[in-house]
């Protein structure tokens, strides 16, 4: 009995090793693909890249909150999960107003930029995606981790798809609704999130 608890104790310790060197080299991506992807933006004038740019730095500090919790019990994993949940509403409602104000204030992005650098951002969430798949049932906090990875594949698809619009039709509107439908995903995935951490701490 006692090896097997000394076995489970190694395969957990060697758990939370894959875990943390998987999450400091996705944070590492999204530190330098917020910088990248926030100042294209702003020389751009693109609400989608914009967009992208935030939920980079949102993911870089819910990496960085999910490498503090491993190892840390039930209720740490789930307000870890909570506080990602959070995260995600809070800048949903950034992309959102940014969104509205290029509906009344509009501005034609630049179509070439927002191609190039989305192209970069989808390759860069692809090989944080594919890091994280196979942590993606180990608990709650590896769950929303990837469930957030994922959700960037879908917006960084969008932001391409924005480009294109807007170099066919020289126009911002596709740009504009791009952002809000990114802000539609975060908030939605927030909802998710939250209600389910706040069901996991009733239980621990």
């Amino acid at each position: 009995m006692a090896d097997c608890c000394e076995d489970k104790s190694c395969e957990l310790d060697a758990l939370r090793l894959r875990q943390g060197s998987v999450l400091k080299t996705v944070l590492a991506i999204n530190v330098v693909m917020f910088l990248v992807e926030g100042g294209s933006g702003l020389w751009a004038a693109s609400t989608a890249l914009m967009a992208d740019s935030l939920d980079m730095l949102g993911d870089t500090l819910v990496y960085g909150f999910s490498l503090y919790v491993l190892g840390k019990g039930g209720r740490w994993l789930s307000l870890s999960a909570l506080f990602k949940g959070l995260i995600m509403a809070g800048f949903g409602l950034v992309v959102f107003a940014e969104a509205v104000y290029k509906f009344y204030y509009p501005v034609t992005p630049v179509a070439e930029a927002i191609g190039i650098v989305g192209g970069l951002a989808l390759f860069a969430n692809s090989v944080c995606l594919w890091l994280l798949w196979r942590h993606r049932s180990d608990d709650i906090n590896m769950n929303s981790v990837w469930l957030c990875s994922r959700n960037d594949i879908i917006a960084n698809c969008s932001v391409l798809v924005a480009g294109a619009l807007v170099w066919l039709l020289s126009s911002g509107w596709p740009d504009i609704i791009v952002g809000l439908g990114i802000a539609a995903l975060f908030l939605r995935s927030a909802f998710h999130v939250i209600f389910r951490a706040a069901g996991e701490l009733k239980r621990v």
